[in-house]
């Protein structure tokens, strides 16, 4: 029986063993975000059901595991339209299928190429780095998170290839442009680009971007279905998750809610999410989840939180509270309450004090409106 191995590791080599390990043995890996605070590591592992968690002490066998199906290779978790942790799985096929095109779009030359992960590895933009390096035979270096300064001294010591989000890439500047080619995914790119930057669209159900520069990666197909929304079809595609339910149409489409369109030249142009999910520094942030955690507070009588334009994070997120009379607040709290729940990526970043928040006629927040109200009082 195939297993689902959790890897509790920081990034470097004994991370990368142990996914080759566990790859060796048949089984299937769910890299788990290390960042994350206790509560909702738990709930997280609970949805997953590994049977075995892998740490810096060894391997430990977990209480009710599921199996992984035969050729299972990652379980990467994903909030998707609802905001509760679910696992995308990707097959070996798939994340061969991903490595091939990846690297045939980027002209990888194993010989001389090499690649440097320094993106969370419990996300597919990170995961697929390595994933990527292995499948080719492509030298690799992994960072323990990203620290600008050791980000460039990869660069002047031979590494090549590098996959980075928007707010990484401003920390690093012109320098970037050292590298041979940058691969960036995440939220909405920056308006000035270095000439070596090559913006992807993907999702984790996706196995990473499989659309570079607006044109889809060989064997994938795009299209635009209804209400504009981006639809995919490849070879790289998931499974399933890890319930069991398959995303895809019968005609194995993965409607993805996003909104875009197709230029004249057939490059697709991603306008932005169809739902309400809050894209920021290229970490998804469900309003719901944050929300149930502030309303904790006692001295909120009323709490929405929405994303507001941000030039380093893409989007930055701002809670709109509706104080209890008598009572006051302080943003640190708001933070220090979803930090110990959620984790620091899920905090607000402002706090706008509102006497109510619009709501629709049958009493529900008019979310459309959330955005405007932000804006007006920041200003």
């Amino acid at each position: 029986m195939r297993r689902l191995v959790a890897l509790d590791l920081p990034a470097g080599a004994a991370f990368v063993d142990a996914l080759r390990g566990a790859h060796d043995e048949g089984d299937a890996v769910f890299p788990i975000d290390r960042r994350l605070a206790a509560p909702a590591r738990a709930r997280l592992l609970r949805a997953m059901a590994p049977a075995a968690l892998v740490d810096e002490e060894g391997s430990h066998p977990l209480e009710g595991g599921l199996p992984a199906e035969e050729g299972d290779a990652l379980v990467v978790a994903t909030s998707g339209t609802t905001g509760e942790p679910k696992g995308v799985v990707l097959t070996h096929d798939a994340v061969q299928a991903s490595a091939r095109a990846t690297s045939a779009r980027l002209r990888v030359d194993p010989a001389h190429d090499r690649w440097l992960a320094c993106l969370p590895l419990a996300h597919v933009g990170g995961l697929s780095v390595i994933t990527r390096a292995l499948a080719t035979g492509t030298a690799l270096e992994v960072h323990d998170g990203f620290s600008p300064e050791r980000v460039l001294d990869a660069c002047r010591r031979g590494a090549t290839l590098v996959s980075l989000v928007p707010t990484a890439l401003g920390r690093l500047g012109r320098a970037a442009e050292g590298f041979r080619s940058v691969v960036l995914g995440g939220s909405a790119p920056p308006a000035a680009l270095p000439p070596n930057a090559h913006v992807t669209y993907g999702l984790t159900e996706t196995g990473s971007g499989l659309v570079y520069d607006g044109l889809p990666l060989d064997g994938v197909e795009v299209a635009i279905g209804a209400e504009g929304e981006i639809a995919l079809r490849g070879p790289m595609l998931l499974r399933a998750y890890r319930d069991g339910a398959d995303p895809r149409d019968h005609d194995g489409w993965l409607h993805t809610r996003d909104a875009g369109g197709l230029t004249a030249d057939g490059r697709l142009e991603v306008y932005g999410r169809l739902d309400e999910c809050v894209n920021s520094g290229g970490e998804k942030i469900w309003p719901q989840a944050v929300e149930a955690v502030l309303a904790r507070h006692p001295a909120l009588r009323e709490v929405a939180v929405a994303g507001l334009p941000d030039a380093e994070w893409g989007e930055r997120l701002v809670a709109l509270a509706v104080l209890s009379p008598g009572a006051s607040v302080r943003l640190g709290e708001l933070r220090d309450l979803v930090r110990e729940e959620l984790g620091p990526t899920q905090a607000p970043k402002e706090l706008f004090l509102v006497e109510a928040l619009p709501r629709t006629a049958i009493g529900k927040i008019a979310r459309g409106e959330l955005a405007k109200l932000a804006a007006a009082a920041a200003r």
